[in-house]
């Protein structure tokens, strides 16, 4: 999106390989420092904040100014656990941007006064709202397979509604991380559930296959403001997810959105129940969530972004 600003943008890395990935971030910023006015930087909790840490102490032996852009719901935690590389790593950032007021009030309290918040920027038109009149059971989990996002309660919650919906179907979008996705086929196999497990899609893709869907359900334990959840609320999908990290500063309860309690499945399949026989308050529920997600639409953050990147 920078690059269609006019900004003149190198990335990396793609590659899977941890070690590869570090050698090739840190490359980029050794070959091209001297043309480089500004550096970027993707920041996670889990192992990905050392990557971070060492691509911000690479800028600083050159004097480049970069700026932390802050991802994931254990972020929090890492402030405390590594209270030293978060000093050094947020504390000498030009800016750390923010995607929420839940991270943004996370960082001050620590004392990182350089925060500011700027949303997860979504392309509206690649995410079309449909209006849906009638809700089925018909669920969308789009994430990555991960214990930390428990895809196992989507199959719980599926396995529940299966009681009183036996054509409830449930469509799973995302690569696999830690072998979570077996643990979830097992599961399947075992409740002769019948799940499409899709691996991972290109947004355009899964985009489009959300036509064939109702609700967008996200169970994780632990999260921030998901990107994937903004593009379901852009798309129409009525959004239940669990009540965890930033997701009450992205959702407002029973407006918006339906929230509950963290692992909990009996709470979400018992929320997706009242929705299907209350399709007024469902279709209340998306066109509330479309209306919101409009302030994530690329063509108003990036004023704050041009602002940050030419101050």
């Amino acid at each position: 999106m920078l690059r269609k600003e006019g900004y003149k943008v190198k990335t990396a890395s793609t590659r899977s390989n941890k070690g590869l990935r570090l050698i090739e971030m840190l490359g980029l910023i050794v070959r091209f420092h001297k043309t480089t006015d500004v550096v970027l930087i993707d920041t996670y909790g889990a192992m990905n904040f050392y990557y971070a840490y060492l691509v911000a102490k690479t800028c600083q032996a050159y004097n480049l100014e970069y700026i932390p852009i802050l991802h994931g719901g254990n972020l929090p935690e890492r402030l405390h656990a590594s209270k030293k590389y978060s000093k050094s790593l947020f504390g000498k950032a030009k800016i750390n941007i923010a995607p929420s007021k839940f991270l943004y009030d996370i960082f001050k309290a620590e004392g990182f006064n350089n925060t500011k918040i700027i949303p997860n920027a979504i392309q509206m038109e690649n995410y079309p709202f449909k209006k849906r009149e009638d809700f089925q059971p018909k669920l969308l989990w789009v994430r990555r397979f991960q214990k930390r996002y428990n895809p196992v309660m989507a199959l719980e919650v599926l396995l529940l509604l299966k009681k009183d919906y036996p054509n409830a179907k449930l469509c799973m979008v995302g690569p696999d991380k830690d072998g979570t996705m077996k643990t979830c086929k097992k599961f399947a196999a075992k409740n002769q559930l019948d799940i499409e497990f899709k691996g991972k899609l290109k947004k355009k893709a899964w985009a489009k296959l959300s036509k064939n869907y109702d609700f967008f359900i996200n169970t994780t334990n632990i999260d921030n403001t998901p990107i994937s959840v903004i593009e379901a609320m852009s798309l129409g999908l009525a959004v239940v997810s669990t009540n965890v990290g930033g997701m009450p500063v992205l959702i407002k309860n029973n407006d918006d959105g339906l929230l509950v309690p963290v692992n909990n499945a009996q709470d979400m399949a018992a929320g997706i129940d009242r929705l299907i026989k209350n399709p007024e308050k469902a279709q209340s529920l998306t066109e509330n969530a479309r209306k919101k997600v409009e302030n994530f639409a690329w063509e108003k953050v990036k004023t704050d972004w041009n602002r940050v990147l030419n101050s």
